[in-house]
């Protein structure tokens, strides 16, 4: 469901709250109010895991990029050694 989907099914509650008696309508706004506060705690957590995600990812990539410069380093660096074995 979209953000102004749910912002407009909320508001057509709110609005069909407002026929209640007074006594069950406080409550109800009170209990919608809630809803609407937590779907937007919910989206501000989303938000951060997405970013999160994407750091996470960034993060994996740059250290898959160092372990196969590492590998070709300790390659490169065995053969020098094993050249140099070789020499004397």
């Amino acid at each position: 469901m979209s953000e102004e989907l749910f912002q407009r099914k909320l508001l057509d509650l709110i609005e069909e709250i407002k026929q209640f008696p007074i006594a069950k309508r406080e409550l109800l706004e009170m209990l919608s109010g809630e809803i609407g506060k937590k779907y937007e705690d919910l989206r501000k957590g989303l938000v951060v895991l997405q970013d999160t995600l994407d750091s996470l990812r960034l993060n994996v990539t740059y250290l898959l990029f160092d372990l196969e410069v590492t590998k070709k380093e300790n390659a490169a660096l065995r053969k020098k050694l094993e050249e140099q074995g070789n020499n004397k």
